[in-house]
């Protein structure tokens, strides 16, 4: 049985959205300046991709099982959703007043393993969130209205470092080398302030349905959750386990056979523990323990809905191409444009600022463009419209390597905003009507599989094209990005949409 959902007003939307203001200001502030952190704390460009790999590996490991408790959380006053919303935007506000002040590399790389954790425990029953409380019919605006409060709050967020050096004339320089500048830390300090107050705001001011008659018992009945087929799955585990963990043994030669880049033992290590998992998962099934969440979470992602399986592909190469700009367009810009790589020079400082304001925009354009894509996807459909969107985001990375003036990086960043605002929404709007609402939780955390895996990949590959490929130019890692989101934007064309088909009808 399942709870009727009545259409909500604009209002009940905004309010159970907001949150996510915050959270983007927590994200544009990690995104646009943990480079820029990094390298004036002593990383290497070609070293950034490695460190940045705390943060996907942490969404892997952290919205899966979120999402799985809370589907099975229940409070008469704080609801389902709301308790992880408050967790994570007090120990998220914590870690960005931590971040600037890191006084080691070392230190940095910690707390944004913490950071992006804590914003993950917020973040992924936003997006459940939708599901539990919105119509089919209203999905696709709510994650649109999602995307809006995103692109707003990254825009402001972006522009943080430059608003505290221009309008109030705080350092943008460290006092000394290896040290952070004031504008940053100062930049850091408002976002760990918004994050905490939005997420809050949704907090009181939104009421959750209760769960339908008997579906608390079901989740808790441990009988009731005895996956059907145990022997089949075994079967399907270990064999599945047992070709991950050797083909990460291989790789694992390879890599040392030949001297590659160390970076690619993260890629091999992940094989291997990705097999352990299936292993492990077929060894609870042999002592009858079928019902715990793990072995759930091994089942759901070998038999995930087809529609999932399809956008499985178009995430891949989406935040593959996302996951490129945010670690390398500093480095692109201020090498490639500003012709500098030095931390301490003004040269490098205000590339970085510059890319700052660059995310900034597209960003801004992200929160215009989600208010129009619903009615663009109405018109056309869900999938040529993130396909358009993702075509139109590629050229703008790819655009990159033909500027000298940077002035022109503002047009490219305009057409990365668009793809930013359809990545946000349209997926996840197709995704919902495919998942069963009692799993909304779960599989959306599955579901951030293909955000984190390619990151991950992309965390130990790209240092490695960057040294061999691209001879230290990461300027065409901007434009590998751009290609990758085309592809992904033509992957779009093969998503069954079978709710959009219902909601056409209708």
């Amino acid at each position: 049985m399942s709870v009727t959902k009545p259409r909500l007003s604009f209002r009940q939307i905004w309010n159970m959205s907001f949150g996510f203001l915050g959270i983007q200001f927590g994200f544009a502030l990690q995104n646009a300046n943990t480079s820029r952190i990094f390298e004036t704390l002593g990383a290497e460009t070609n070293r950034l991709a490695l460190f940045w790999l705390a943060a996907p590996v942490t969404g892997l490991l952290i919205q899966p099982i979120i999402g799985f408790y809370s589907d099975r959380t229940w409070h008469p006053t704080w609801g389902r959703r709301r308790p992880y919303f408050a967790i994570g935007a007090l120990l998220a506000s914590l870690a960005l007043c931590t971040m600037p002040n890191s006084s080691a590399l070392w230190m940095a790389v910690g707390v944004l393993w913490i950071m992006d954790a804590s914003i993950n425990i917020s973040m992924e029953p936003f997006r459940a969130f939708v599901g539990d409380m919105l119509p089919p019919e209203q999905r696709t605006t709510g994650f649109a209205m999602q995307s809006f409060f995103i692109g707003t709050g990254a825009i402001v967020a972006s522009f943080l470092p430059t608003i505290f050096k221009e309008w109030f004339g705080i350092s943008n320089v460290g006092a000394e080398a290896g040290s952070i500048p004031d504008s940053v830390k100062y930049s850091f300090y408002v976002g760990a302030f918004m994050l905490f107050v939005t997420v809050m705001w949704t907090v009181f001011s939104t009421k959750e349905y209760p769960p339908a008659p008997g579906d608390q018992e079901n989740l808790r009945n441990r009988e009731k959750r005895q996956i059907e087929n145990e022997s089949g799955f075994r079967t399907r585990f270990n064999k599945l386990g047992a070709s991950l963990c050797g083909t990460g043994i291989v790789f694992t030669l390879i890599v040392l056979y030949f001297g590659l880049e160390k970076e690619l033992y993260v890629l091999a290590l992940g094989l291997i523990v990705f097999g352990i998992v299936f292993l492990l998962a077929g060894d609870y099934i042999r002592q009858g323990r079928s019902y715990l969440g793990f072995v759930h979470i091994a089942k759901d992602f070998i038999t995930m809905p087809r529609t999932m399986v399809q956008l499985a592909y178009v995430q891949f190469f989406s935040w593959f191409a996302l996951f490129a700009m945010w670690i390398y367009t500093t480095s692109a810009v201020t090498s490639y444009i500003f012709g500098s790589s030095d931390p301490t020079t003004s040269a490098y400082n205000n590339g970085a600022d510059l890319v700052g304001n660059l995310f900034g925009v597209y960003n801004g354009i992200a929160a215009l463009a989600a208010l129009i894509l619903p009615y663009l996807a109405k018109v056309t459909s869900r999938r040529i419209t993130h396909m358009i969107a993702l075509s139109i985001g590629g050229s703008g990375l790819i655009s990159f390597v033909f500027i000298s003036d940077p002035v022109w990086l503002w047009l490219s960043m305009v057409a990365v905003g668009i793809a930013w605002a359809s990545i946000l929404s349209i997926p996840y709007a197709m995704l919902s009507g495919s998942l069963p609402p009692q799993k909304m939780g779960y599989y959306m955390g599955v579901f951030n599989f293909f955000i984190v895996i390619p990151q991950i990949i992309a965390g130990t590959v790209l240092g490695f094209l960057l040294t061999h490929l691209f001879h230290g130019q990461s300027i065409y890692i901007l434009v590998t990005g751009g290609i990758s989101m085309i592809f992904a934007g033509i992957l779009c064309l093969r998503v069954q949409d079978a709710e959009e088909v219902v909601l056409k009808g209708h």
